[in-house]
């Protein structure tokens, strides 16, 4: 018996691994994240399955539920949505069942992050522009920031920004990466990346509050950096003509002399 804890993706149903399709339809058990997985995805576990939405469950039921399929020999399929090592709690289930000698995996998923840079279009490290995406957040009723993780100071290092559930304080997001990347900057908001309501909207930091107007639900990711407004940067050195690669030799001394 196995706990397969799977990333079910940002939303669409059909942005789930192969691998994660496939073990739901392997267990006769299936937990799910009600308030953010597509049940469009259930459609996939076995007939007769037992599915169960944890959303109104404790952390104590959520194991309850797990230790009742271990005792009865059944593997489980635990479903989160995006990808599980951010932001999941996964860690803390991990722990108990780790107390309880009960065997687990973990399948990746699409991060929603990922989702709403596809949603834009978007490729957030660019030549000369970007090479760095920081994901974070700003405190919450349910989990504070620890010391020195703050906007601020993720700002200063001038890397692009996917700040997740932080929408609903639009104006301190603002208010604390201003001074850093200035008026001009350019930010998008997704709203349910990927699910048919997707909404998106493209502004400066500048201009943001007044574009978003009332428009603030929790279920959004603000991105925030100059790679996505940027037409004017360098092509990579990767697809070059004259760049000397492995699979590419160029010129009478490769550094690669023997790959094909």
């Amino acid at each position: 018996m196995t706990v397969h804890f799977i990333g079910a993706g940002p939303g669409a149903a059909d942005l789930i691994t192969l691998r994660g399709r496939d073990l739901i339809a392997a267990c006769p058990v299936c937990l799910y994240a009600g308030s953010l997985v597509p049940e469009a995805l259930l459609a996939h576990c076995p007939p007769a399955a037992r599915i169960v939405n944890t959303a109104p469950l404790s952390l104590d039921q959520i194991i309850a539920e797990i230790a009742a399929a271990h005792a009865a020999g059944q593997d489980v399929a635990r479903l989160h949505s995006g990808d599980l090592s951010v932001w999941s709690a996964m860690g803390e289930q991990l722990r108990r069942l780790r107390a309880l000698n009960i065997p687990y995996d973990v399948t990746p998923g699409v991060p929603s992050f990922a989702a709403a840079a596809a949603a834009l279009g978007a490729e957030l490290t660019l030549p000369g522009v970007a090479q760095s995406v920081i994901l974070t957040r700003t405190s919450g009723r349910a989990t504070a920031m620890p010391p020195g993780e703050n906007l601020a100071a993720f700002a200063a290092t001038g890397a692009v920004l996917a700040i997740h559930l932080s929408v609903h304080v639009l104006e301190n997001v603002v208010a604390d990466l201003t001074p850093h990347y200035g008026a001009d900057c350019p930010v998008a908001v997704v709203w349910r990346a990927s699910w048919p309501d997707q909404r998106i909207v493209r502004a400066t930091l500048g201009t943001l509050q007044t574009a978003i107007g009332a428009e603030m639900e929790r279920t959004a990711l603000i991105l925030v950096g100059p790679s996505l407004g940027d037409s004017d940067f360098a092509e990579s050195r990767l697809y070059a003509g004259d760049y000397d690669r492995r699979y590419r030799p160029i010129g009478t001394a490769p550094r690669f002399p023997e790959a094909k």
